[in-house]
């Protein structure tokens, strides 16, 4: 008998085991995957994946199909231009996917609110979504969650599969009007908890939510639009507030956070926007909070940088300081040279950019949704209305 037991042992340890070499297999086997796919990449196609384009037009006409082709940008974001119609749109998305082998970043901002880019489509019903503000003022995470789910499934009918939403930002000062209702609330207490339930019934969808604007643009006066804002607080101040609700997105596994254009001069000892700022992205966000996702720019053609800032120092700064994805670096073919040139002078590494593409590609292949089950139905469906009914 005993050894009738000593063999069933012996059989579980192995099978055990092998259960773990598979599984140690399968994973070195991803792995292997996105390396050997880095390893075949030129370097302008590596340097393409770090773009996220945009297109201004109801139709991916030769000029965009041929942008595309020749950049193999990792993703692209859709404006209101870009939604005239459902199957115009639908089409759209199909005509950019096409030129990719590599699966592509479809993003948006749609936050609810004052910005909201599926209510541009004139043959079809969607559902508005109130603003974050109010959303908040429910405190009511379960319910923050359903609004996530509804904003997830409806743009998903679109093979949307980012969205730059949450807002972290608090809505800690009255004359801040670029942040203001699109804010979940003016507590860190209030933004966390319901920017996160938000996050993970957007996630739920297939949706790879966008954390922003680190660190923090709620308590500025100016439109980093137009100008650059400059926030004075110390760090031990933003700790207390701002920084709160990112720190929280981190350690919920938070997989991108978007940067956005302020100064910050008690950390970085001048007027240099975060975005552009080694102390801010890789010394703050990266080492001393321990984030590891991709971080991506807001976007590079706003006032805060233009005005102080040539495109060359834009790429090189902000790639230096740590950033992965640079967010409509307009023209991108124009952009891939000026990166291309910069590492080739030696003001870039060839390594930092490895480094930023093998962790897209990784992304992508492990959270992108491989199938699509949401259909035109879902879009201003009395399920969804319901649940934004709740919001009062």
């Amino acid at each position: 008998m005993k050894k009738l037991l000593f063999g069933i042992l012996i059989s579980i340890l192995i099978i055990t085991g092998c259960g773990n070499e598979n599984i140690d297999k399968n994973n070195e086997e991803e792995i292997d995957q996105v390396k050997e796919q880095l390893n075949a990449m030129s370097l302008e196609e590596k340097i393409g994946q770090m773009l996220i384009v945009s297109y201004r037009s109801s139709e991916a006409d030769e000029n965009l199909i041929n942008i595309l082709n020749d950049v193999k940008p990792g993703g692209f974001i859709l404006f209101s231009e870009n939604f005239e119609s459902y199957e115009q749109a639908k089409k759209f998305v199909d005509d950019v996917n096409s030129t990719s082998d590599i699966p592509m970043f479809i993003s948006v901002d749609q936050e609810g609110g004052m910005v909201q880019r599926l209510k541009q489509l004139t043959d079809q019903k969607v559902t508005v979504i109130p603003s974050m503000y109010e959303l908040g003022l429910t405190n009511d995470e379960e319910l923050a969650y359903d609004v996530g789910r509804v904003m997830g499934e409806e743009l998903r009918v679109f093979d949307i599969n980012m969205d730059f939403a949450p807002v972290l930002d608090i809505y800690s000062n009255p004359n801040n009007t670029v942040i203001g209702t699109r804010a979940f609330g003016t507590t860190s207490d209030t933004v966390s908890k319901m920017a996160l339930s938000f996050s993970k019934g957007l996630e739920s969808t297939g949706i790879i939510s966008v954390y922003k604007h680190f660190p923090g643009h709620g308590d500025t006066d100016e439109d980093s639009h137009y100008t650059l804002p400059v926030v004075t607080k110390t760090k031990e101040e933003l700790l207390d507030l701002e920084l709160k609700p990112f720190i929280e997105a981190i350690d919920e596994g938070a997989d991108v956070i978007m940067i956005g254009h302020l100064a910050v001069p008690s950390i970085t000892g001048d007027d240099t926007p975060a975005s552009l700022s080694k102390e801010v992205i890789t010394d703050l966000l990266k080492e001393e909070l321990g984030f590891d996702g991709l971080v991506i720019t807001d976007a590079l053609n706003m006032g805060a940088l233009t005005n102080n800032y040539t495109k060359k120092e834009i790429y090189i700064n902000a790639i230096n300081a740590g950033v992965d994805i640079l967010l409509m670096a307009s023209p991108s073919k124009e952009a891939v040279q000026i990166i291309k040139e910069a590492i080739v002078n030696g003001d870039i590494t060839e390594e930092q950019i490895n480094t930023s593409v093998e962790k897209i590609l990784r992304l992508k292949y492990e959270k992108l949704p491989k199938e699509n089950k949401y259909t035109r139905d879902y879009l201003g469906s009395s399920e969804h209305q319901e649940v934004i009914s709740k919001i009062k």
